[in-house]
Formats: C-alpha cells, structure tokens, sequence
C-alpha cells in the first residue's frame, strides 16, 4: 500500500525508541479498525504487514453457506468455488481488498488510532526506562513552573519536583541544570509521573555514593542519615575493612570529597559519624562536637536523657535544638539533653523523696538508688516482689512501701498541676495587662521558625557514664 512503509516503521521506532513489532501491530490494528469503520463492525477483516516487501495487505473473509442472510460476512458456494475450486459449506474464504476503497473518514480514523497507540506505547517506554532507577541522581534542565512544582527536562520525559521536596534556601530559573533523586515513578492516566527530590536523606546517601568510591564498592556503609535540608545534615557510617577509616573515607584528601557533595547541597553542612552497635556511645558520636558526661537510658520508651556540662549545654543542643533534634532522628532515640547542674538536682531531689518513704531510711534508699529506683516514681511502679529481694524485708513492708511510693507520687502530681495552673493563668494576666486593649494578637512573621518540640525527655532506669564510667542496666 505505501512503498516505504517498512522505512518509516524502522525510523518511528529508532526516534521514539518503540518496539518495531509493537509499531506493526498497531498499525495492523489502526488498518483494521479503519475498515470496520468503512463496512461496519460485523465484517470479519484480517490485516497483514509483509516485513520483506514493506507491502500491507487487508483480507475480508466470508463464510461459505447455502442461502446468504447476510452479504458482509457469508457468501454462496457457487461464488465461494469462483475465488476456490476446493471450497465446502463452512469454509472461510478470504480475498484481498483495495485499502483506497476505505474512504478520507475511515483513514483519518486509522491515522488516530496509530497516533494514540504510539503515545501509549511511549508511555510505557519512558515507565519501563525508570521504574527501576528509584534511588538514583538524575540530571535534568529546569523546563517550567506549575504552581510551585519545578517541571524539569530528561530528555525523553518529564519530572516533576514538587514544593516539599525543594530546598527552601534554594532558587532555579527556567534553563537552569539540575540534580534530583528519583523518588518515586507512578503510572497515572496521563502517562508515567517522575517525582523528584533534593530533601531526602537518600539523596544526601547518593550522592555520597558518587564521590565515595568505597561506598560504591561496599566497603564504607552509610548506615542513617538525618536532614534538615538547607541548614544541616548527618550520616552515620561503618567500615568492613579495620584498615579504612569510613569517617576519612567520606571526608576525602583535605575534605575534598565532602566538599563537592557540600557544594551541591548549596552550602549544607553536614556531620560524618562513626557508627557505633552501642545506641550510647552512638548517641555520644551523634551529638558531637558536644562531650557528653553521662547517658541515662530508658529503653522501655526508647529514650535517653544525656548529660552534658554546664559550658557544653549550649553546644549539644545546637542552634534552635538543630544539633540534638538530627542526633534523635540518626539514632531512632528519643533525646533530652540536660546539664550537670540540673541533672544533679535530680538526682538529689528524687534521693530526698526516697527517704520520705514511710519505713525507708537513708541506708535502704542507698539501697534502693544503686538498683536503678531514681524516684518515688519508680518506687510506685515498681511490685513489692523487687522491693523483697532488693531490701530484705518482708512482703507485707513491701506492700506498705509501694503504696506509699504510689500516695506520696500521687499528691506531688496533683501539686505540680496545680502549680502548672498557676503559673499558666499568671502568664496569662500578665500578658493581658501589658497588651494594649485595642491591640491584636500577635502572630508570627513570615518565614519566622516555628520552636522545637522535638526533644522528649527520658525517664532514667538505667546509667551509662561516657566514657570509662560504669553502666547499671536492669
């Protein structure tokens, strides 16, 4: 029918990147469904496409009956015996027909289903190309803006990198190059959807990854990463070789391997940590350049409080609790940092309220302080069976004692709500008293950061002191 239509399959194919036999076969069907459209849905049409003379050629076929009822699908045997000698009742017999018989509608119909089942099938091309390359750096050319999503350029698809997963301290103009991590590839009606980011911690891993030939051959593992895109970063990292240093591995000579990937992060800074199978000793690394005193461990809630000194408070906790907030997300632990001071002050406190107990002297409360009860708390919930074989007394002093613990804790609750009241509706006169009558409340700026509230503070059942000291676990 088109003399070089095997020549224009073989170039669709090689610039849409298509299959050729899914070409044919849609063009097969477009041909089809362009004489279903010329003589009605109910003919019974064949389309071939001759791969070695570029020829396609459309048979009706109709089958051979005694009495036709209907032209379009039956023929007579006499007629049948005309196109076949051999031919019998039931036979199918097909002949070929002229494909210029089919009319400017019926073509025009063919040429849409062709363009529809290319577009499709470029779809699925693009889909099959990067439904796999999830966790990967890709490069790209910053396309167009849509309602604060960056549309970005592949090449052979589309992008998008949506307002969360921007860096807030970063600006692009149409044009700009750019490097994102394939976070996700979804198959929607309209096609493939590439969503992008530049604020998971995975693209901070990979780009690691890039400059860090022992990351990529799997000597130096990252094993966490925490992010605070734009401002500050940590990742955590083991080495399976004794003989490499997996902090200096990803440092590089004179930091140069950090740097390229600081560059790219447009200035973040970022904390390389040695990985430690101790969640204390992680924690102390974590919260470096702080020197951490004492770990207090809660693992019943997953929590630590960390001591740090008086001078050092500031320095673990870090600009707006930046520090100790990238430390918990590292290390899956729920944090509060407290100085010595206050930590002190605890402990003498919760010491003094042992010693209130009913039947509690200072030598019991030794007692009971070296196993682990830092409080009239932990005394309340604690069972008198504990209590027997740490004190030595009897069942029914035991009794006496938790419930005690148990009155005693209940009563300082209910002072400290009261007095949490208090102070609450104190604040709040105050407050009233020094606004202006006619003034609105105050809301916060543009762009001002919301407080932390991130930090969850840990109830110590036991004590790791970091470094050299011992640790009391349950």
């Amino acid at each position: 029918m088109i003399s070089d239509l095997k020549r224009i399959i073989d170039q669709v194919s090689k610039d849409k990147g298509i299959d050729r036999d899914t070409l044919v076969a849609t063009l097969e069907e477009a041909i089809k469904s362009a004489a279903k459209k010329r003589y009605g849905p109910r003919m019974e049409v064949e389309v071939a496409f001759d791969d070695d003379t570029g020829d396609l050629e459309v048979f009706q076929f109709k089958e051979v009956v005694e009495e036709v009822t209907d032209q379009q699908v039956e023929i007579t045997l006499p007629e049948g015996r005309k196109l076949d000698p051999e031919c019998q009742l039931g036979d199918s017999l097909g002949t070929k027909m002229d494909t210029a018989e089919f009319g400017r509608i019926a073509a025009q119909s063919a040429k849409q289903v062709i363009i529809q089942r290319i577009k499709e099938a470029e779809r699925d091309v693009v889909y099959d190309d990067y439904k796999d390359r999830k966790g990967e750096i890709i490069n790209g050319i910053v396309q167009r803006f849509d309602k604060g999503s960056l549309i970005v350029n592949l090449g052979r698809a589309e992008a998008v990198l949506p307002p969360r997963e921007q860096v807030p301290r970063e600006g692009y103009r149409q044009g700009d190059r750019i490097r994102a991590l394939v976070l996700d590839v979804k198959q929607v009606s309209k096609g493939p959807q590439i969503i992008l980011s530049r604020t998971h911690p995975d693209f901070l891993k990979a780009l690691f990854k890039l400059e860090v030939p022992e990351i990529e051959e799997g000597i130096v593992h990252i094993v966490a990463a925490a992010r605070e895109p734009g401002h500050r970063s940590k990742i955590a990292v083991i080495s399976d070789d004794h003989d490499i240093d997996p902090v200096g591995a990803c440092v590089g000579m004179r930091g140069a391997r950090v740097q390229s990937v600081v560059q790219e992060l447009r200035g973040e800074k970022i904390d390389i940590i040695a990985w430690n199978p101790d969640p204390a000793r992680f924690v102390c690394n974590a919260l470096a350049p702080a020197e951490v005193m004492r770990v207090i461990i809660d693992k019943t809630n997953q929590s630590m409080e960390v001591v740090v000194s008086d001078e050092q408070l500031s320095l673990a906790i870090g600009k707006q609790g930046q520090n100790v907030r990238l430390a918990s997300k590292l290390s899956g632990w729920k944090l509060d940092v407290v100085s010595e001071t206050k930590y002190k002050a605890s402990v003498r406190k919760g010491y003094e309220s042992l010693v209130q107990l009913a039947a509690i002297g200072e030598v019991s409360a030794d007692a009971l302080s070296d196993a682990g009860f830092t409080s009239t708390e932990d005394v309340a919930r604690s069972e008198p069976d504990e209590l027997v074989q740490l004190l030595g007394v009897t069942t029914h002093n035991a009794e006496r004692i938790v419930q005690a613990a148990r009155d005693l804790f209940a009563l300082e609750g209910a002072a400290g709500k009261r007095h949490e009241q208090a102070a609450a509706e104190e604040q709040a006169a105050a407050e009233a008293a020094a606004a202006p009558a006619s003034a609105p409340a105050d809301e916060p700026e543009a762009g001002e950061p919301a407080a932390s509230g991130e930090e969850v503070a840990a109830v110590g059942q036991s004590s790791a002191d970091v470094p050299g000291l011992r640790r009391q676990e349950e």
